[in-house]
């Protein structure tokens, strides 16, 4: 299959990245797989890195990926076939060919948040404390993986003349300038990576399950917006509605609501960091400072 450069005139960029990166036993290996992989591992490996931060160990990310990642991606493949329906009525089976494309993210996500609770329930964890390092995680693959698009020329937004139009040639053999709008997302997760980095760095967090709201809150933001420029959005059952445009939206304004009734006002389960407090006073210290206290008292009287 010949693929049609991409362009960025106001850039003054031509691009034509293949598809496939290599052969292995004779089967293609895709750079989208690739990609996908290169943001995973990042993506764990942060997460191992951050886990004392969040009060787990790296043994238990990984008891939490052996689950969370097969349910994240049957459920990202069940969420796209449940939309796009009329594409596997008559052969089913299809729905099993995940080989051939038809993934979402929203589905993968419902999917891993599955896996957290089990994992967390069968070692008697906070789920949330799971949650929070791994919603960092995900902005990471995110932001990574939205690349694999651009290496198939997919998942772009309507004709635009905008700067960082993207040129194609289309259906029709036409060029013609889309809004890249893997690339307004991908941008899109590294920052909200960053800023969430920092807080939960500088900060800590003022209740467990903080970054995780957080992180859905700034996600449907973007994705609320950046949707509504796709040409590729699953619709809801056949409506005008764009699936994950309405769930963006919805999702972003619940964890806005949900994070600032925690934070303002009721008290939310905390990390045991900030129960304890570093500069908290801690039982032990109590009885030596009463008695020294005592101490200088009586010598003052004398």
């Amino acid at each position: 299959m010949t693929l049609s450069p991409i362009s960025f005139p106001s850039l003054g960029l031509v691009l034509n990245p293949p598809q496939v990166a290599f052969e292995l036993f004779g089967r293609p290996i895709y750079w989208y797989g690739i990609i996908i992989a290169v943001g995973f591992l990042l993506a764990v490996a942060y997460g191992m890195h951050r886990a004392g931060d969040f009060e787990l160990k790296k043994d238990d990310i990984t008891d939490m990926l052996l689950l969370a990642v097969p349910l994240a991606l049957i459920c990202a493949r069940a969420y796209y076939c449940l939309f796009y329906w009329d594409l596997y009525r008559d052969n089913p089976i299809s729905c099993l060919y995940i080989w051939e494309g038809g993934i979402a993210i929203y589905g993968g996500i419902i999917g891993a948040i599955i896996g957290v609770v089990i994992v967390a329930k069968l070692k008697k964890m906070s789920p949330l404390n799971f949650m929070d390092v791994g919603a960092l995680g995900l902005l990471i693959g995110q932001c990574i993986g939205r690349w694999g698009n651009f290496v198939n020329r997919e998942a772009h937004g309507g004709v635009s003349d905008t700067l960082l139009r993207m040129g194609l040639v289309n259906e029709q053999g036409v060029l013609a300038y889309y809004h890249p709008t893997f690339f307004y997302e991908s941008a899109w997760n590294l920052i909200g990576f960053v800023l969430l980095h920092v807080y939960s760095k500088r900060k800590g967090r003022a209740f467990k399950g903080e970054i995780f709201l957080m992180y859905v809150a700034w996600y449907g933001l973007g994705r609320t917006f950046i949707e509504g420029m796709r040409t590729d959005s699953l619709y809801l059952f056949g409506t005008g509605l764009r699936v994950s445009q309405v769930l963006a939206a919805v999702s972003c304004i619940a964890a806005i609501a949900v994070w600032a009734w925690f934070r303002f006002f009721r008290k939310a389960p905390q990390s045991e960091a900030a129960d304890a407090g570093e500069d908290a006073v801690q039982p032990e210290q109590v009885a030596p400072a009463a008695e020294t206290m005592q101490e200088e008292n009586e010598h003052d009287a004398d």
